[in-house]
Protein backbone atom coordinates (compact mmCIF):
# COMPACT_ATOMS: atom_id res chain seq x y z
CA UNK A 1 0.00 0.00 0.00
CA UNK A 2 2.85 2.39 1.02
CA UNK A 3 4.92 1.83 -2.39
CA UNK A 4 1.20 2.43 -4.57
CA UNK A 5 1.18 5.32 -2.72
CA UNK A 6 5.13 6.47 -3.27
CA UNK A 7 4.30 5.87 -6.67
CA UNK A 8 1.15 7.94 -6.99
CA UNK A 9 2.64 10.92 -5.00
CA UNK A 10 5.83 10.70 -7.05
CA UNK A 11 3.62 10.74 -10.56
CA UNK A 12 2.02 13.76 -9.27
CA UNK A 13 5.30 15.53 -8.58
CA UNK A 14 6.01 15.14 -11.39
CA UNK A 15 2.75 15.82 -13.75
CA UNK A 16 3.71 19.40 -14.21
CA UNK A 17 7.09 19.15 -15.65
CA UNK A 18 6.04 16.23 -18.39
CA UNK A 19 3.32 18.41 -19.22
CA UNK A 20 5.18 21.48 -19.52
CA UNK A 21 7.90 19.58 -21.53
CA UNK A 22 4.90 18.21 -23.96
CA UNK A 23 3.40 21.50 -24.12
CA UNK A 24 7.12 23.08 -25.00
CA UNK A 25 7.88 20.43 -27.74
CA UNK A 26 3.90 19.17 -29.01
CA UNK A 27 2.62 23.10 -29.44
CA UNK A 28 5.66 24.16 -31.96
CA UNK A 29 5.65 20.92 -34.02
CA UNK A 30 1.91 21.24 -33.91
CA UNK A 31 1.95 24.35 -35.79
CA UNK A 32 4.66 23.52 -37.64
CA UNK A 33 2.83 20.42 -39.28
CA UNK A 34 -0.35 22.80 -39.63
CA UNK A 35 1.58 25.42 -41.49
CA UNK A 36 3.34 23.05 -43.56
CA UNK A 37 -0.13 22.09 -45.02
CA UNK A 38 -1.19 26.00 -45.74
CA UNK A 39 -0.45 28.10 -48.51
CA UNK A 40 1.25 31.59 -46.30
CA UNK A 41 3.12 33.54 -47.34
CA UNK A 42 4.23 36.94 -45.07
CA UNK A 43 4.25 38.92 -47.87
CA UNK A 44 0.54 38.33 -49.48
CA UNK A 45 -0.98 36.89 -46.03
CA UNK A 46 -4.52 37.15 -47.50
CA UNK A 47 -4.47 34.72 -49.71
CA UNK A 48 -3.77 32.00 -47.13
CA UNK A 49 -5.47 28.96 -47.73
CA UNK A 50 -4.98 25.34 -47.94
CA UNK A 51 -2.29 23.92 -50.08
CA UNK A 52 -2.44 19.99 -49.67
CA UNK A 53 0.95 18.51 -50.39
CA UNK A 54 2.56 21.19 -52.86
CA UNK A 55 4.98 22.59 -50.04
CA UNK A 56 6.59 19.04 -50.08
CA UNK A 57 6.61 18.94 -53.59
CA UNK A 58 8.09 22.46 -53.74
CA UNK A 59 10.80 20.90 -51.66
CA UNK A 60 11.98 17.72 -53.16
CA UNK A 61 11.49 19.26 -56.59
CA UNK A 62 13.87 22.33 -55.71
CA UNK A 63 17.11 21.49 -56.92
CA UNK A 64 18.64 23.49 -53.72
CA UNK A 65 17.37 20.81 -51.18
CA UNK A 66 19.27 17.86 -52.61
CA UNK A 67 22.01 20.08 -52.94
CA UNK A 68 22.02 21.43 -49.36
CA UNK A 69 21.17 17.37 -48.32
CA UNK A 70 23.85 16.93 -49.89
CA UNK A 71 26.18 19.39 -47.91
CA UNK A 72 24.56 19.05 -44.65
CA UNK A 73 26.11 15.38 -45.01
CA UNK A 74 29.65 16.33 -45.65
CA UNK A 75 29.41 19.18 -43.40
CA UNK A 76 28.48 16.24 -40.72
CA UNK A 77 31.05 13.58 -42.77
CA UNK A 78 33.70 16.04 -42.18
CA UNK A 79 33.20 17.46 -38.65
CA UNK A 80 33.02 14.25 -37.01
CA UNK A 81 36.18 12.96 -39.18
CA UNK A 82 38.36 15.53 -37.84
CA UNK A 83 36.70 15.63 -34.65
CA UNK A 84 37.01 12.20 -33.62
CA UNK A 85 40.58 11.53 -35.18
CA UNK A 86 41.74 14.82 -33.75
CA UNK A 87 39.77 13.85 -30.13
CA UNK A 88 41.77 10.56 -30.10
CA UNK A 89 45.16 12.00 -30.83
CA UNK A 90 44.77 15.02 -28.65
CA UNK A 91 43.54 12.67 -26.01
CA UNK A 92 46.74 10.60 -26.17
CA UNK A 93 48.70 13.16 -25.92
CA UNK A 94 46.73 15.11 -22.77
CA UNK A 95 47.21 11.74 -21.06
CA UNK A 96 50.71 11.56 -21.18
CA UNK A 97 52.63 13.22 -18.02
CA UNK A 98 53.53 16.72 -19.28
CA UNK A 99 54.49 20.24 -17.66
CA UNK A 100 51.09 22.43 -16.61
CA UNK A 101 49.02 19.79 -17.46
CA UNK A 102 46.02 21.12 -16.05
CA UNK A 103 46.40 24.51 -17.97
CA UNK A 104 47.16 22.79 -21.66
CA UNK A 105 43.91 20.53 -20.92
CA UNK A 106 41.69 23.81 -20.06
CA UNK A 107 43.52 25.60 -23.37
CA UNK A 108 42.50 22.72 -25.79
CA UNK A 109 38.71 23.00 -24.35
CA UNK A 110 38.21 26.56 -24.15
CA UNK A 111 37.19 26.96 -28.03
CA UNK A 112 34.23 24.84 -26.88
CA UNK A 113 32.55 27.77 -24.80
CA UNK A 114 33.17 30.38 -27.44
CA UNK A 115 29.48 31.00 -28.82
CA UNK A 116 29.38 30.37 -32.55
CA UNK A 117 28.51 33.52 -33.96
CA UNK A 118 32.19 34.93 -32.40
CA UNK A 119 33.94 31.92 -33.35
CA UNK A 120 32.81 32.47 -36.99
CA UNK A 121 33.78 36.31 -36.86
CA UNK A 122 37.22 35.47 -35.76
CA UNK A 123 37.98 32.75 -38.30
CA UNK A 124 36.62 34.89 -41.15
CA UNK A 125 38.48 38.31 -39.94
CA UNK A 126 40.97 37.05 -38.19
CA UNK A 127 42.57 33.68 -39.57
CA UNK A 128 40.30 33.32 -42.92
CA UNK A 129 40.71 37.18 -44.36
CA UNK A 130 42.45 36.89 -47.71
CA UNK A 131 43.62 40.21 -47.16
CA UNK A 132 44.85 40.46 -43.44
CA UNK A 133 44.49 37.04 -42.48
CA UNK A 134 46.80 34.57 -40.12
CA UNK A 135 46.69 32.10 -43.41
CA UNK A 136 46.80 35.10 -45.68
CA UNK A 137 50.25 36.24 -43.82
CA UNK A 138 51.71 32.45 -43.90
CA UNK A 139 51.06 32.32 -47.00
CA UNK A 140 52.99 35.37 -48.15
CA UNK A 141 55.77 34.18 -45.73
CA UNK A 142 56.11 31.12 -47.96
CA UNK A 143 56.38 33.31 -51.42
CA UNK A 144 52.28 31.92 -51.83
CA UNK A 145 49.25 33.46 -53.59
CA UNK A 146 46.43 34.27 -50.16
CA UNK A 147 43.32 32.05 -50.84
CA UNK A 148 40.29 33.21 -50.58
CA UNK A 149 38.59 30.72 -48.68
CA UNK A 150 34.89 31.77 -48.32
CA UNK A 151 34.69 32.03 -51.91
CA UNK A 152 36.74 29.26 -53.36
CA UNK A 153 36.06 26.49 -50.30
CA UNK A 154 33.62 27.60 -48.87
CA UNK A 155 31.90 24.67 -47.47
CA UNK A 156 35.53 23.25 -46.23
CA UNK A 157 35.94 26.67 -44.41
CA UNK A 158 32.69 25.65 -42.70
CA UNK A 159 33.82 22.56 -41.77
CA UNK A 160 36.89 23.58 -40.27
CA UNK A 161 35.43 26.09 -38.12
CA UNK A 162 32.43 23.45 -36.94
CA UNK A 163 35.43 21.24 -35.95
CA UNK A 164 37.31 23.68 -34.14
CA UNK A 165 34.59 24.44 -32.16
CA UNK A 166 33.41 20.46 -31.00
CA UNK A 167 37.06 19.28 -31.08
CA UNK A 168 37.64 19.89 -27.23
CA UNK A 169 34.42 18.29 -26.49
CA UNK A 170 35.55 14.79 -28.24
CA UNK A 171 38.82 15.55 -27.25
CA UNK A 172 37.12 15.74 -23.14
CA UNK A 173 34.88 12.51 -23.53
CA UNK A 174 37.57 10.91 -25.29
CA UNK A 175 40.23 11.62 -22.62
CA UNK A 176 37.82 10.32 -19.42
CA UNK A 177 37.10 7.17 -21.45
CA UNK A 178 40.54 7.09 -22.09
CA UNK A 179 41.58 7.33 -18.27
CA UNK A 180 39.55 4.49 -17.09
CA UNK A 181 41.72 2.44 -19.19
CA UNK A 182 43.34 -0.32 -16.59
CA UNK A 183 47.00 0.37 -16.16
CA UNK A 184 47.61 -3.24 -15.60
CA UNK A 185 46.46 -4.18 -18.89
CA UNK A 186 48.50 -1.40 -20.69
CA UNK A 187 51.93 -3.05 -18.72
CA UNK A 188 50.92 -6.68 -19.44
CA UNK A 189 50.99 -5.71 -23.13
CA UNK A 190 54.43 -3.59 -22.45
CA UNK A 191 55.72 -6.92 -21.14
CA UNK A 192 54.05 -9.32 -24.02
CA UNK A 193 56.00 -6.94 -26.65
CA UNK A 194 53.77 -4.98 -28.00
CA UNK A 195 54.69 -1.84 -29.64
CA UNK A 196 52.54 1.69 -29.57
CA UNK A 197 50.53 0.96 -32.53
CA UNK A 198 49.75 -2.70 -31.54
CA UNK A 199 48.46 -1.13 -27.89
CA UNK A 200 46.85 1.45 -29.61
CA UNK A 201 44.83 -0.84 -32.42
CA UNK A 202 44.22 -4.13 -30.03
CA UNK A 203 44.06 -2.27 -26.57
CA UNK A 204 43.02 1.63 -26.74
CA UNK A 205 41.19 1.94 -29.79
CA UNK A 206 38.25 -1.02 -28.71
CA UNK A 207 38.61 0.45 -25.21
CA UNK A 208 37.33 4.17 -26.69
CA UNK A 209 34.83 2.29 -28.44
CA UNK A 210 31.19 3.01 -26.68
CA UNK A 211 33.26 6.96 -26.14
CA UNK A 212 34.03 7.45 -29.82
CA UNK A 213 29.90 6.45 -30.27
CA UNK A 214 28.77 8.60 -27.92
CA UNK A 215 30.73 11.64 -28.97
CA UNK A 216 29.54 10.83 -32.91
CA UNK A 217 25.80 10.41 -31.81
CA UNK A 218 25.58 13.66 -29.31
CA UNK A 219 27.79 15.76 -32.24
CA UNK A 220 25.55 14.31 -34.89
CA UNK A 221 22.57 15.83 -33.28
CA UNK A 222 23.84 19.01 -33.01
CA UNK A 223 25.28 19.15 -36.43
CA UNK A 224 22.46 18.87 -38.52
CA UNK A 225 21.43 21.90 -37.04
CA UNK A 226 24.53 24.59 -37.84
CA UNK A 227 23.80 27.48 -38.37
CA UNK A 228 25.24 30.83 -37.23
CA UNK A 229 28.39 29.96 -38.43
CA UNK A 230 26.96 29.48 -42.12
CA UNK A 231 25.18 32.88 -41.99
CA UNK A 232 28.05 34.91 -39.97
CA UNK A 233 30.93 33.95 -43.09
CA UNK A 234 29.45 32.63 -46.17
CA UNK A 235 25.49 33.20 -46.18
CA UNK A 236 25.10 30.09 -47.50
CA UNK A 237 26.78 31.24 -50.70
CA UNK A 238 28.61 31.43 -53.01
CA UNK A 239 25.22 30.31 -54.69
CA UNK A 240 24.52 27.68 -52.65
CA UNK A 241 27.69 26.08 -52.26
CA UNK A 242 27.55 25.90 -48.36
CA UNK A 243 23.85 25.89 -47.82
CA UNK A 244 22.73 23.10 -45.53
CA UNK A 245 19.23 21.54 -45.05
CA UNK A 246 18.89 23.90 -41.55
CA UNK A 247 20.12 27.41 -43.54
CA UNK A 248 18.09 26.42 -46.49
CA UNK A 249 14.58 26.71 -44.33
CA UNK A 250 15.74 30.26 -42.93
CA UNK A 251 16.35 31.25 -46.44
CA UNK A 252 12.50 30.22 -47.41
CA UNK A 253 11.36 31.57 -44.51
CA UNK A 254 13.23 34.86 -43.59
CA UNK A 255 14.34 35.54 -46.92
CA UNK A 256 11.54 34.98 -48.80
CA UNK A 257 8.62 35.20 -46.15
CA UNK A 258 7.09 31.31 -47.39
CA UNK A 259 5.72 30.05 -44.15
CA UNK A 260 4.27 26.93 -45.49
CA UNK A 261 7.20 25.97 -47.20
CA UNK A 262 9.81 26.84 -44.66
CA UNK A 263 7.20 24.41 -42.29
CA UNK A 264 7.26 21.66 -44.94
CA UNK A 265 11.40 22.34 -44.53
CA UNK A 266 11.37 21.85 -40.90
CA UNK A 267 9.53 18.28 -40.65
CA UNK A 268 11.49 17.28 -43.74
CA UNK A 269 14.75 18.44 -41.18
CA UNK A 270 13.10 16.70 -38.29
CA UNK A 271 12.14 13.56 -39.91
CA UNK A 272 15.64 13.06 -41.48
CA UNK A 273 17.00 14.06 -37.63
CA UNK A 274 14.89 11.16 -36.15
CA UNK A 275 16.28 8.56 -38.44
CA UNK A 276 19.49 9.72 -37.95
CA UNK A 277 19.27 9.26 -34.11
CA UNK A 278 17.41 5.87 -34.47
CA UNK A 279 20.01 4.66 -36.01
CA UNK A 280 23.13 6.21 -33.74
CA UNK A 281 20.82 5.07 -30.59
CA UNK A 282 20.85 1.52 -32.02
CA UNK A 283 24.22 1.52 -32.81
CA UNK A 284 24.86 2.46 -29.11
CA UNK A 285 22.92 0.15 -27.88
CA UNK A 286 24.73 -2.73 -29.92
CA UNK A 287 28.17 -0.87 -28.85
CA UNK A 288 27.17 -0.67 -24.73
CA UNK A 289 25.97 -4.58 -24.89
CA UNK A 290 29.11 -5.82 -25.88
Amino acid sequence: MATRQTRTLARFMMAPAVVLLLIWMIVPLSMTIWYSFQNYNLLNPMTRGFAGWSNYVYFYTDPAFYQAIGNTLMLVGGVLFITVVGGILLALLLDQPIFGQGIVRILVISPFFVMPPVAALVWKNMIMHPGYGVFADISRFFGLQPVDWFAQYPLFSIIIIVAWQWLPFATLILLTALQSLDEEQKEAAEMDGANFLNRFWYLTLPHLARAITVVILIQTIFLLAVYAEILVTTNGGPGYASTNLAFLIYRTALLSYDVGGASAGGVIAVILANIVAIFLMRAVGRNLDR
